[in-house]
């Protein structure tokens, strides 16, 4: 599972179907916020992770893509 600022990841797991398990991309959040929306992340959206979920998280809202 992969965590990350950078959109390029996401990118190349959809447009180059690049084999992953899971991307979280967090979207304008301070470095202190960064920790816990990880975690909130990790406990609600766990199973569509291990299904390789594409997860962009912002302060409020969360977009998974399947």
């Amino acid at each position: 599972m992969l965590i990350t600022l950078d959109k390029d990841f996401g990118e190349l797991a959809i447009v180059f179907g690049q084999a992953h398990s899971g991307i979280v991309r967090l979207v304008n959040l301070s470095t202190k916020e960064q920790g816990n929306v990880c975690m909130e992340v990790l406990a609600r959206y766990e199973s569509n992770l291990l299904n390789g979920a594409l997860i962009t998280a912002e302060r409020s809202r969360v977009r998974v893509r399947e």
